[in-house]
């Protein structure tokens, strides 16, 4: 996993094949998308982000702002050495204006996504989209509704934190996962075959404007990144695993602007279902909050550690060991997995994993791919995932690996292609 230097990579905005939009909200928001396209696949989407941009240097400048008060050098992080160069940050804006600039910026990605694989907005049958912070609670219908597809397309919204994009995903594949958290519906035996769009979109700097979490400031920013796909056909499920630690100490505690009844449960999934009519079903997941009500109080680097390494790793080696499995019952113990898409936290505790996993014999090549964007939580696997795209061919499997705050960890392995 080789780190990333600012004189590698140039902001989002200015790089090739980025288009440019302004969205006109407050006094005009840009936006950028890019694009992606594997006709071999089947698979197509949009990745970017909205609002300025700023390097690690400019940044402390905004921080400060929201602060009211300077950084003391002890608590400016190296963001350099944590692989972020860049982010993405809308300016004050009414919680009006900030739900109307984030519900065109959706509808943008579920349009261009869509026209990546070849589709009209009105072929989709189904939308997933994670999201940790909505702007709204219905946030995934309206940005449907926006972009044209039709009203009688499955929407479902993910609350699961950084995990949202890729527990949207093994939902929408893996027809034993809804079983466990007490699902009527077998989404992914009703999505099989059908057109479908599976992403994160997360306003993050909206969300932590109000914290006033030192680390979490530094650290959270605007993306978004959504693929098509068609379950079964062009993207196949073979093994995977969806796990819950509950962050009982509240090391990285975030608000839930979501429904959730709040009920801990001792011998049960903490995720609740609910539905709106039947084209609206809400993923929620308890979180551990903020004693003050703020968005999002984050604990140090070691804490970050304790909850997504330790737990991290045991769900990579199950999955992987699944895979093994699998692949000895079909007759190819050789196959490899191509490469780990993995939830971009930060780079050292991406390094970390990867660390363990390759002490207990477990090889992954698992690329480092968003310094241009800061922990954009459940956008950061479909982001990674399109960066990886291009380079993907029929028969290749790759691992995604998804964890965030509350504690949930989703990993997979999938397949492309006949």
């Amino acid at each position: 996993m080789e780190e990333t230097t600012s004189a590698k990579v140039a902001p989002f905005f200015e790089q090739p094949q980025v288009q440019l939009y302004q969205i006109p909200v407050g006094k005009g928001l840009p936006l950028g998308i890019k694009r992606v396209s594997n006709t071999q696949l089947g698979i197509g989407g949009a990745y970017g982000s909205w609002g300025e941009s700023y390097d690690n240097d400019s940044l402390q400048g905004v921080i400060e702002y929201r602060l009211g008060a300077p950084l003391s050098q002890e608590e400016r992080m190296d963001l350099a050495s944590l692989g972020f160069l860049y982010r993405h940050h809308t300016p004050d804006l009414t919680p009006e204006e900030h739900l109307e600039a984030e519900v065109q910026v959706g509808a943008h990605f579920l349009r261009e996504a869509a026209s990546a694989c070849g589709w009209e907005p009105g072929e989709v049958e189904a939308v997933l989209i994670g999201v940790s912070g909505p702007a709204s609670p219905d946030y995934t219908e309206l940005i449907a509704k926006e972009a044209g597809i039709p009203e009688n397309a499955l929407k479902v919204s993910v609350h699961k934190a950084c995990d949202g994009s890729v527990g949207a995903l093994h939902l929408a594949l893996n027809p034993e996962l809804g079983s466990s958290w007490n699902m009527t519906r077998n989404l992914a035996d009703e999505l099989r075959g059908k057109k479908v769009l599976v992403g994160g979109i997360e306003g993050l700097s909206r969300f932590i404007n109000a914290s006033k979490d030192k680390n979490a400031l530094q650290f959270f920013g605007n993306g978004a990144g959504v693929i098509g796909l068609i379950p079964g056909e062009s993207m196949e499920f073979l093994v995977g695993k969806s796990h819950e630690v509950y962050d009982e100490e509240g090391v990285l505690a975030v608000h839930m602007y979501y429904p959730h009844s709040r009920k801990k449960s001792i011998d049960q999934s903490n995720i609740e279902i609910s539905t709106t009519g039947d084209n609206f079903i809400r993923v929620a997941g308890l979180m551990h909050e903020p004693p003050d009500g703020k968005p999002i109080a984050m604990a140090g680097m070691m804490g970050m550690v304790k909850l997504f390494v330790r737990s991290g790793v045991h769900v990579v080696r199950e999955v992987y060991g699944k895979y093994l499995e699998l692949m000895e019952r079909r007759g190819t113990p050789n196959k490899g997995i191509r490469v780990a898409i993995v939830h971009h936290a930060n780079l050292k505790i991406n390094q970390l994993k990867a660390k363990h996993l390759h002490g207990e014999g477990i090889l992954l090549d698992m690329p480092w791919l968003l310094s241009e964007f800061g922990n954009v939580s459940a956008a950061s696997n479909m982001m990674a995932f399109l960066r990886q795209l291009p380079g993907l061919r029929p028969g290749d499997h790759v691992l995604i690996d998804g964890f965030g705050a509350g504690t949930y960890y989703d990993a997979m392995v999938v397949a492309f292609g006949a």
